[in-house]
């Protein structure tokens, strides 16, 4: 089955009127979704659906929420789980050719002063989010833009291939087994000079998952204003969790982050991997470690591949278990996953 959207006649005049058309999903739906941007917080519940843009001039999805902005009609905020401009909570959906961006005008934000009236707090702006419910996603050929909290992989498996990918402060993060092939990582400048603008990933994988983020073959580069060793590869999410015994900062998220074969720009820094607050069981605030992640690397290069005593490497036989096929389990995604232990061009 096939639907269109965007080229007028018999399309519709939305992505969300289109996938919002389909009941009972069991076979699968192809949706076309003509060259332009397109202005929606799209939701996907229904399985099976994949959305195709034009190879030759991708389609742009966009929404500027961002965390703190406050829902109309409610005295809420939207959050950061709220914020997507792109929520996928369904199995076996796939976007190819098709950017996503989330266009909140973070870096204005970012330069005024913490005591200015006109600064907006929970800047946390996510472009996609793959919600419960999420298994078996692909997202190939296209971009995803944001700044802060740019890609939340919170659940499911999914697949991120031959795209760019940008932010700054934990822009890829989350519980979610993610991997990422032949992908540009592009770390965005901050308004004002700091000694760490950000952290790359922040993953909250529990302790019984197998795996969390897992890097193959990326090139990890950096827009103009960034400065040399400045930005992080990753720190531990421990995210405030209710309990029986109170709500306090899940002590199981042993976050992982895996990167084999990368090439890292100089804007790495040679001690990469930073701590993270989170809530204490017994009030107040407390620190976790990275040594008490899941943080290895194997084969970085370029240079911000540098070796250094607080990077972890894999042992060779540690780093098979990290093959792609081995991170997606019974799930073969019909792509070109050969990978290579040689640095990335």
């Amino acid at each position: 089955m096939s639907l269109c959207v965007g080229d007028g006649g018999d399309c519709f005049p939305t992505i969300q009127a289109a996938v919002d058309s389909l009941s009972n999903v069991e076979r699968r739906v192809e949706i076309h979704i003509a060259s332009g941007c397109y202005y929606e917080k799209l939701v996907v519940t229904q399985p099976n659906i994949h959305f195709i843009g034009d190879a030759n001039s991708p389609s742009t999805i966009y929404h500027g929420t961002f965390a703190g902005q406050p829902m109309p009609g409610s005295d809420e905020t939207y959050g950061t789980w709220r914020s997507a401009t792109v929520t996928i909570r369904s199995q076996d959906v796939s976007f190819k050719h098709i950017n996503i961006f989330n266009t909140y005008d973070y870096p204005s934000n970012d330069a005024l002063d913490k005591n200015d009236p006109a600064k907006q707090r929970g800047s946390q702006a996510v472009a996609l989010m793959l919600d419960k419910g999420s298994d078996r996603f692909l997202f190939q050929l296209g971009e995803i833009k944001g700044y802060q909290d740019t890609l939340f992989t919170l659940a499911g498996r999914s697949l991120f291939i031959n795209s760019t990918i940008s932010g700054h402060v934990d822009f890829i993060f989350g519980a979610g087994t993610a991997l990422f092939v032949g992908n540009t990582i592009v770390t965005e400048p901050r308004a004002k000079p700091m000694q760490t603008i950000g952290y790359l990933t922040a993953p909250s994988t529990d302790i019984g998952t197998n795996y969390g983020l897992v890097f193959w073959n990326n090139k990890l580069t950096a827009n103009s204003g960034v400065a040399p060793n400045t930005m992080g590869l990753g720190r531990p999410w421990h995210p405030t969790t209710t309990f029986p015994d109170g709500r306090y900062a899940d002590p199981n998220a042993i976050g992982q982050s895996i990167f084999i074969a990368n090439w890292m720009g100089e804007h790495i820094q040679t001690h990469p991997w930073h701590p993270m607050g989170g809530t204490a069981k017994e009030g107040g605030k407390t620190y976790f470690q990275p040594e008490d992640a899941r943080f290895f690397e194997y084969a970085s290069c370029g240079p911000g591949g540098s070796h250094s005593t607080s990077r972890r490497q894999l042992e060779y036989q540690q780093m098979t278990t990290f093959e792609p096929m081995a991170v997606l389990g019974d799930w073969h995604p019909d792509v070109d996953l050969e990978v290579t232990l040689n640095c990335p061009r």
